[in-house]
């Protein structure tokens, strides 16, 4: 009989989620803030961690719609569904939740650039100069240190 899957359960594609409109507002809404959404693969988790309020499966299955419409990609490792916007995602969420053109998600803005990098130089924090030039030129290789040895040519080679 049609319709009917495995021992008799609905199949996958007659079974449809009721999501209220404000869960689904909320995680559009950070969905596009962020551009990114990570949830683990725990169905019946009580809450999102980003959400006190929307269960875990509501935004498995909200990125899910999401991804089968082409807006989000989604990527899975290790128990965790990540997914990103695609720019047809970043359209659609901004003509859902009526945003300005102007809007783009963290992802897509540029990172601000700092004055001077705060990494120290050298290891330690110590300011080196030359780099590899230098490494082995350092105040010790300017001694000259004489040992009294004697150093000829290589062992065994027939130089006396």
């Amino acid at each position: 009989e049609k319709g009917k899957g495995l021992f008799f359960f609905p199949s996958v594609q007659q079974v449809k989620m009721f999501i209220p409109k404000a869960n689904r507002k909320s995680i559009y809404t950070k969905l596009f803030k962020d551009g990114v959404m990570v949830a683990e693969k725990a169905f019946n988790a009580p809450s999102h961690p980003e959400f006190e309020t929307i269960p875990n499966l509501q935004v498995i299955k909200a990125c899910q719609s999401l991804k089968s419409r082409g807006y989000v990609k989604e990527n899975f490792a290790w128990r965790h569904y990540y997914w990103c916007l695609t720019d047809e995602g970043i359209e659609y969420l901004k003509n859902y939740l009526h945003l300005p053109e102007t809007v783009v998600p963290d992802t897509h803005k540029a990172p601000e650039k700092e004055l001077h990098a705060s990494r120290p130089r050298g290891f330690g924090g110590r300011q080196t100069s030359g780099g590899r030039d230098n490494y082995r030129r350092g105040p010790s290789a300017e001694k000259s240190v004489d040992t009294g040895a004697n150093f000829r040519g290589g062992a065994g080679r027939g130089q006396q």
